[in-house]
C-alpha cells in the first residue's frame, strides 16, 4: 500500500477500503457469475436433450452477487482462518468447506424467509427444504464448494507470494527465457 493511502498515524482511510472491499467483492461477483453461468448453460443444455426449456440465465448472476456478498461477510467475520499454518491446499479446502457451509446456512434462512413472505409458515419452509429443495441446496452447495476451491487457492498464494505478483504472472507479458519477478 503506497503512503498516500495512509494517514499520517499509517492507518488506512476509509475511502481506499471502500474502494477496496468494492473491488473485491466485484471480482468475487465476476467470478461466481461465470462459474454459475456455466453451470446454468449446462442445466439448459441436459434439458434441451429432454426437450425441456430453461431460461434463467439470471438466476446464476443474482445468486453470484448475493453469495459474493455473504462471502465477505464471512471473511470479516474471521470464518475459515482456523488452520492459516497448514500446506496452501488444506487452507484453501477447509475455507472451501467452511464457506459453502455458510453459503448453504444462508440458503437456509432464505428459503425460511421466502416462506415467511409467502405466508406458507414453519410449515411450508420445512416442506421446501425437505422436499425437492434438498436436493437443489446440496447441489448449491456442491457447486459453491468447487467455485471455491481455485478462489481460496489463488487469495492463500496471492498471501504468501505478496499482493499482485500472481495478476502479474497471469496478465503480463512474458519474454522468452526471462526468470518471472
Amino acid at each position: 500500500m503506497s503512503e498516500a493511502n495512509q494517514s499520517a498515524d499509517g492507518r488506512v482511510g476509509w475511502k481506499q477500503k471502500l474502494t477496496a472491499e468494492l473491488i473485491e467483492y466485484w471480482v468475487l461477483a465476476v467470478y461466481l457469475s461465470c462459474f454459475f453461468g456455466a453451470f446454468t448453460w449446462y442445466r439448459r443444455i441436459v434439458l434441451a436433450e429432454y426437450q425441456i426449456g430453461y431460461a434463467h440465465y439470471g438466476v446464476g448472476v443474482i445468486e453470484a452477487l448475493v453469495l459474493a456478498k455473504v462471502t465477505l461477510i464471512g471473511d470479516v467475520l474471521h470464518l475459515g482462518r482456523r488452520l492459516a499454518d497448514r500446506p496452501l491446499i488444506v487452507v484453501s479446502i477447509y475455507k472451501a468447506v467452511i464457506f459453502s457451509l455458510w453459503v448453504g446456512a444462508f440458503t437456509v434462512v432464505e428459503v425460511l424467509v421466502d416462506a415467511w413472505l409467502r405466508g406458507t409458515g414453519w410449515t411450508g419452509a420445512v416442506t421446501d427444504l425437505f422436499g425437492s429443495g434438498k436436493y437443489e441446496l446440496a447441489a448449491k452447495c456442491l457447486v459453491t464448494f468447487v467455485a471455491f476451491i481455485p478462489f481460496f487457492a489463488y487469495g492463500e498464494l496471492e498471501g504468501v507470494l505478496g499482493e499482485g505478483r500472481i495478476r502479474g504472472l497471469l496478465f503480463r507479458k512474458r519474454t522468452v527465457g526471462a526468470a518471472p519477478d
